[in-house]
């Protein structure tokens, strides 16, 4: 009985020895790995079509998919005139959602919960709208319209990833640097992800008034009743702007003579030269800083014409809230051209006839300068009560009138 039981335990013994070796040459259980994503890696973009009629903005949308994930949104905007993105026009406070509209929160803010909801639910598809299929009860804290970033982030997914833009983002500015015929020319683009997604075609008239595209638009200027054009000016202009927003490169168009006709763009007769020029030179100056005035363009004059018979203007163009350009010029009672022009052709003799150091337009050139980089009107000292400064090297006439009129116009 005594061995029955010793080899019962023996028995038992070899088993749990046999049962545990076996389990030692289990490889080990592994844990489960995270789901890999559904998306191929790499910058996805869409834009909408074209601009609302009624808002003037067109969504656009850039995705980042890393490891099969949505790892970054970016729901953004460009108005049809250029400038700023619809996020930055929102950071900049010029876009009053919330003093004017009684919005819970400024857009910019907004979109971000709305791109944070994007990357979570990893599914454009995965939200429901209110009746208008435009807003959502999904996203608390979210009372804009929403569609627009996910159907544009739809349209991206779909489309697979891009290469980036070449360009730096942010909005670009120039302008022409003389009056022609009482107009200077003026572009206006916005850049995202490394595109032209506005571009904006204008002119600017010495005397104030509105601009060419505004004055076209409301049958003012008359293209085709007095030139017997096939289109009025803003519309043709719109065709060269799409031009510019389809080849992404200014420089990519021809012209079919001295005055910058082109064949390259149908319905467009006008002379687009002077476009594509100041896009290029916009986007060699680089992106425009932040400032804090208000964006658009500012006009005054003086109230009177001066016993000389000159009256001083000031044009001022504001992008991103900084001053971008600005044109100190005059008109003259007796009409012609204005001071500018009239210098830069040499018939206003301010050096053979006045013994100046350099002529009227060379340095309303230097003291615009100086604005450009003070970015304050006030920031400028006197030596006499006639306006004359020494804080403008090769300035000696007087300045006066144009840093009053430019503080008084930007107030």
């Amino acid at each position: 009985m005594k061995k029955r039981k010793i080899l019962a335990v023996l028995l038992a013994s070899m088993l749990l020895i046999s049962l545990v070796g076996c389990s030692a040459n289990q490889p080990a259980k592994e844990e489960p790995k995270e789901a890999q994503g559904k998306y191929k890696d790499g910058i996805y973009f869409a834009q909408e079509d074209k601009f609302s009629e009624t808002s003037g903005w067109k969504y656009v949308v850039t995705l980042e998919v890393k490891d099969g994930k949505i790892a970054k949104a970016d729901w953004n905007g460009a108005q049809v005139t250029g400038g700023p993105s619809k996020k930055d026009f929102s950071k900049l406070g010029q876009y009053p959602m919330v003093e004017q509209g009684g919005a819970k929160a400024p857009w910019h803010e907004q979109a971000a919960i709305v791109e944070a909801y994007l990357i979570e639910k990893q599914d454009p598809s995965a939200i429901t709208y209110k009746e208008d299929n435009y807003h959502t009860d999904d996203i608390a804290g979210a009372t804009i319209g929403v569609s627009p970033l996910f159907k544009l982030a739809e349209k991206a997914l779909a489309n697979g990833p891009v290469e980036p833009g070449k360009y730096k983002d942010g909005a670009y500015y120039a302008q022409e640097k003389g009056y022609t015929k009482d107009w200077k020319y003026t572009a206006s683009l916005t850049v995202i992800n490394g595109y032209i997604v506005a571009a904006d075609w204008n002119g600017l008239n010495v005397k104030g008034g509105k601009e060419k595209d505004t004055l076209s638009a409301d049958g003012e200027y008359g293209l085709m009743a007095k030139g017997g054009a096939q289109a009025e000016w803003h519309e043709q202009a719109q065709k060269a702007e799409a031009y510019l927003l389809e080849k992404q490169d200014p420089t990519a168009i021809s012209y079919k003579d001295d005055a910058g006709h082109t064949d390259d763009i149908a319905g467009a007769t006008i002379h687009v030269i002077e476009f594509f020029d100041i896009a290029k030179q916009a986007l060699d100056n680089g992106p425009i800083p932040t400032g804090s005035y208000k964006d658009g363009f500012y006009f005054n004059e003086e109230k009177e014409f001066a016993s000389n018979g000159w009256k001083y203007t000031v044009n001022i163009a504001v992008k991103n809230g900084t001053i971008a350009a600005v044109d100190w010029s005059g008109v003259h009672q007796d009409g012609g051209v204005d001071k500018d022009t009239l210098s830069a052709s040499g018939e206003y003799g301010l050096v053979a006839k006045g013994g100046a150091q350099a002529e009227w337009h060379e340095q309303a050139a230097k003291a615009e300068a100086y604005l450009l980089e003070t970015q304050d009107p006030t920031k400028i000292s006197y030596i006499d009560e006639d306006g004359h400064t020494d804080d403008i090297a090769g300035v000696s006439i007087h300045v006066i009138e144009f840093f009053k009129l430019a503080e008084e116009v930007l107030k």
